[in-house]
């Protein structure tokens, strides 16, 4: 499915160059749940944001198939986000003057279809991960775990076959922190969506179909312990 190759990424700090991420290969197979895991700074956000078309690579390939993400205009970025990719983040990143199904509508606002349609798919998606009895509620009024569960219906209520998440469990509880694992982990075999989580919580990486480690710019795999 995804095909990443040699990729680097540096950025100019002043007169100096900083090397994010050097010359990472990777292969992400559809449906796969990929875990990385690392200290903060050693580049696991960059890389998820390379993956997403976020940023651009300073050299390699992220091949989805035929297509070449590096060589893409930012038009072309945003169409194939749109499209192909959702993102969960660990600030959930909700729009606060909207309920939870108007959150979760709004990817939905590009598509060709009606409003009552978008309405109906988004309440879907929010029973889906367990809230239909928060369709109403603001941000303001949800716990940590319930906005994280919003932005989790947000990201696959387009049908992505790509879902990035990074420190999807970093601001929540040990109690909310185990659901949306359980959660990930349940859309990840029900819906076949592939999931690649950046996480410091190795509990993510129970059941993972792959652990890498990111350190420094670079990635290894980790063997099963």
């Amino acid at each position: 499915m995804i095909s990443i190759t040699n990729l680097k990424k540096t950025y100019r700090r002043g007169y100096e160059s900083v090397e994010a991420i050097r010359g990472i290969d990777l292969q992400i197979n559809r449906g796969d749940f990929i875990v990385i895991i690392g200290p903060s700074g050693g580049g696991k956000s960059t890389l998820l944001n390379l993956i997403g078309g976020i940023d651009h690579p300073t050299s390699g390939s992220i091949q989805y198939g035929d297509y070449a993400l590096e060589k893409a205009n930012e038009e072309e970025l945003t169409i194939f986000r749109r499209d192909h990719i959702g993102f969960v983040f660990q600030f959930y990143n909700l729009l606060l003057s909207l309920n939870a199904v108007d959150n979760v509508l709004l990817p939905l606002m590009t598509k060709k279809i009606s409003l009552k349609e978008a309405r109906d798919k988004a309440i879907a998606t929010l029973e889906q991960v367990g809230l239909s009895h928060r369709l109403n509620h603001l941000p303001s009024e949800l716990s940590g775990g319930e906005q994280q569960r919003v932005a989790i219906a947000r990201s696959i209520v387009t049908q992505p076959e790509l879902v990035l998440a990074d420190e999807p469990t970093g601001d929540l509880d040990s109690t909310a922190t185990l659901e949306i694992i359980q959660l990930m982990h349940r859309l990840n075999r029900e819906m076949g969506v592939t999931f690649v989580v950046a996480t410091h919580n190795l509990l993510l990486a129970e059941n993972a179909s792959r652990v890498y480690e990111l350190r420094d710019g670079m990635i290894q795999l980790k063997e099963n312990e």
